[in-house]
């Protein structure tokens, strides 16, 4: 079997996550413990309150220091990925595993990466809507129209799975074409509960704040391929480090092509996907592509301790 390590994005966090793991297991415990950041993440991991936890420029070191942890211990069980993933902050995992960055330039990266988005979603007033049932060509089709009516900005964030999609931008305009989906025959369209205008072109500053950290950092050439959001394709050993930090740098403004990313995965052989979470929003995309491109994968996904062993036994 070939397999994926896949590392879910912002969004899954919950209250208590990794809490099981640090209390049964040294390895991520020691780990936690010898973190060095700005903060106390564990203990709003641990404690909470969701609020807080749930914060952009909280969220990303949290979720950056789990997906670490139960690598380790994967690996420590002698499960190696061949290739991986991630979805947004979780690209950022998925070049961690393939040995792009350590794991200490790994969270300093992404506490900043954390911070300055959340800088950039402050000054603007967006909206985030999931588009279900709908083919992407009928999508890209409304966002397209509305586009021309020049009312606001509006464009696909994320291509997360066959006929699941998100729009994003001004109000106004994700408005109209909420409406506009509604009339073309969409199933649901379901307003989202986010911080910010993530992966449009309103994340600008972010990616400038990113182009900067980066020159501090060493990246080198991924150890294995791994699905790049940017362009919904795979890097691999040719791929420098400088070539990566630019899809990272694009990423962040731009938007997150995961149904390609699982694609190309697929075509490559990937048969065998874990996702390493909290959650498990990411094991439900790979479902329906792989469903839609009519072959059988396996699916686990790590949240709680039990998962982890579920996988060893």
């Amino acid at each position: 079997m070939k397999t994926v390590f896949m590392y879910a994005g912002q969004g899954s966090q919950f209250v208590s996550m990794g809490k099981d793991f640090y209390d049964k297991y040294e390895t991520y415990k020691n780990f936690i413990d010898g973190i060095k950041l700005s903060k106390d993440y564990k203990k709003l991991m641990h404690e909470g309150p969701l609020e807080e936890l749930s914060l952009t420029q909280n969220t990303q070191p949290a979720m950056a220091m789990f997906a670490i942890g139960v690598t380790k211990l994967l690996e420590e069980n002698n499960i190696k990925p061949d290739m991986s993933v991630g979805l947004s902050l979780g690209e950022y995992g998925a070049l961690y595993a393939a040995g792009v960055m350590t794991e200490q330039d790994y969270l300093k990266v992404i506490e900043y990466r954390g911070v300055k988005m959340a800088e950039a979603a402050s000054k603007q007033e967006c909206a985030m809507s999931a588009i279900i049932g709908m083919d992407v060509s009928d999508v890209e089709k409304a966002v397209e129209e509305v586009s021309k009516k020049e009312i606001g900005y509006i464009t696909i964030a994320n291509y997360n799975c066959p006929k699941q999609y998100v729009i994003c931008g001004d109000l106004n305009a994700v408005e109209e074409t909420e409406k506009l989906l509604k009339e073309m025959g969409a199933r649901r369209v379901v307003r989202l509960n986010v911080s910010g205008p993530f992966h449009t072109k309103y994340m600008h500053e972010a990616k400038v704040a990113l182009e900067k950290i980066f020159k501090k950092v060493t990246f080198k050439a991924p150890s294995f391929p791994v699905a790049v959001n940017f362009t919904g394709k795979i890097i691999n050993q040719n791929t420098s480090g400088d070539e990566i930090k630019e899809l990272l740098t694009n990423q962040v403004q731009s938007s997150v092509r995961f149904e390609k990313d699982i694609e190309e995965l697929i075509k490559q052989g990937a048969d065998n996907f874990i996702e390493i979470g909290p959650g498990k929003v990411l094991s439900g995309f790979v479902k329906k592509k792989a469903k839609e491109m009519n072959v059988e994968v396996k699916i686990t996904s790590i949240s709680k301790t039990q998962d982890l062993e579920a996988i060893v036994a």
